[in-house]
């Protein structure tokens, strides 16, 4: 047991090394604002591994959908009543992950952001939708129909997701 848990932790460490986007906080995003996950990435595989779960290790195959502020009545808050956060806002089945669980979706690592930046795969649990039941993610893509265009080449229906942390307050932005 105790060879099979260094060597998931050492798999780890060198994977927080081949992933750049785990050790620092997100171009644009305060560092003290960061989820756990980003200020102390050796620290969170570590945890991580402990309580069962790491980064990339896919916890659920689930489908996704998209919704973008604009549409049906959609609002700019999230159910938390936080500003909604274009390409980190993803509205879940709180039976299957709870609010407040930062997750990791590996398809949409290196995703153009409306920034200009390239996504690091992590989105924050902080809405619900009548509609998102079960194994389903809705994920959101910024302001009007337009802002889809960058999730359109995703195989909405077969995503990698983990939970990879919790986070309090509103995500960030």
């Amino acid at each position: 047991m105790r060879r099979k848990l260094a060597g998931i932790l050492a798999t780890a460490v060198i994977s927080a090394f081949a992933l750049p986007a785990l050790a620092h906080a997100a171009p644009g995003e305060d560092s003290a604002a960061a989820p756990a996950a980003r200020q102390d990435p050796l620290g969170d595989l570590i945890a991580s591994a402990l309580g069962g779960g790491l980064p990339g290790t896919v916890e659920w195959k689930m489908r996704a959908t998209l919704y973008h502020a604009g549409a049906r009545g959609i609002r700019a808050f999230d159910s938390l009543g936080c500003k909604v956060a274009a390409m980190r806002t993803v509205a879940v089945d709180p039976k299957v992950i709870p609010r407040r669980t930062v997750i990791f979706i590996k398809e949409t690592v290196g995703l153009t952001m409306p920034d200009g930046s390239k996504h690091d795969g992590y989105w924050y649990a902080s809405d619900i939708g009548g509609a998102v039941k079960g194994q389903t993610l809705d994920l959101f893509s910024g302001f009007g129909a337009a802002s889809m265009r960058a999730l359109g080449g995703l195989d909405l229906s077969n995503l990698s997701v983990s939970k990879v942390g919790e986070f309090k307050g509103c995500p960030p932005q």
